[in-house]
């Protein structure tokens, strides 16, 4: 426990590097000089180390439009970065783990958009890792300790000229594991954040994708006895009855709208995280427009 709390303390007390454009320019020209000619060499990661070497911790960062610009115009490295990892915490203690990663958005035209989530994302992973303290402290007073892993991170699950749709991860290892998906659809070129209610009319929509829902969870499971969920009638668990207003979505690169559930929320964990693709033509009356899904 005194170790935790050393490498807590460790990671508390990193102190950030104040002229990352100068690092980035630096590590760039090394780059170039150690590249050969028929490779291309991914940008070097920086990080700084913890005094146990238990922490990796590579800094919150800021990026600032300098700094993008910097990036950019590395011609091995592509001439955009819009998700980035600013933050990485690994904590390897026998049988407490966790890596947590965080990502952040750079280059949306909306600045206080792309600074809400990013802070969003921040704070996401810090109660991941409070709480990972917590459960550790609370472990640790029983007869032999605990075991206990979290995991985070995302995936960039569409990015079109229009749209970008980013899922973020977690992972708790307790015995079994839990998944939770979170997901952001943005409309790069409005710089606006999409939320499910606001593809729609009004609130019709949730009885619809949920009657599609469930129809569609019981013809896969008459077709394939692999196949489980909770449904109404079930005796033994609370059975899927409807969406909520709020259900996590994405919209892919064809612009259909994909509805996501977590792990055990509709479906025994066997199903891991369950996703259904709503046709278009279930919910074409009760969209606002044809913009984003068609």
């Amino acid at each position: 426990m005194k170790k935790l709390k050393s490498l807590k303390q460790d990671y508390e007390n990193i102190e950030i590097p104040t002229e990352l454009e100068k690092v980035v320019q630096s590590a760039i020209r090394q780059a170039k000089q150690k590249r050969q000619p028929e490779k291309r060499r991914r940008a070097p990661q920086w990080a700084i180390g913890a005094a146990a070497a238990a922490v990796l911790f590579v800094g919150s960062i800021n990026v600032s439009p300098a700094f993008a610009q910097t990036i950019a115009n590395v011609p091995f490295l592509g001439s955009i970065v819009e998700v980035i990892t600013v933050q990485q915490i690994k904590v390897d203690q026998g049988t407490y783990q966790a890596d947590l990663n965080t990502p952040a958005l750079e280059g949306l035209n909306n600045p206080e958009l792309q600074t809400a989530l990013n802070e969003k994302y921040i704070a996401e992973n810090k109660a991941l890792y409070e709480q990972f303290e917590k459960d550790v402290a609370d472990m640790e007073q029983w007869a032999g300790g605990g075991h206990l892993g979290v995991n985070s991170g995302y995936e960039v699950l569409t990015e079109t000229d229009q749209l970008l749709s980013i899922a973020r991860y977690e992972v708790n290892i307790v015995g079994s594991s839990s998944t939770v998906m979170k997901y952001d659809t943005v409309d790069k070129e409005n710089g606006l954040l999409i939320t499910l209610p606001s593809l729609f009319k009004d609130e019709s929509y949730v009885p619809i994708i949920s009657a599609y829902i469930l129809n569609e969870m019981k013809e896969q499971m008459a077709k394939d006895d692999e196949k489980a969920y909770f449904l109404p009638d079930d005796e033994f668990t609370e059975g899927f009855e409807q969406i909520r207003p709020d259900q996590s979505f994405y919209i892919t690169a064809q612009n259909k709208l994909v509805i996501s559930f977590d792990k055990y929320e509709v479906a025994p964990g066997s199903m891991g995280v369950v996703t259904f693709e709503i046709p278009t033509d279930v919910i074409k009356d009760v969209l606002v427009s044809d913009l984003y899904i068609k």
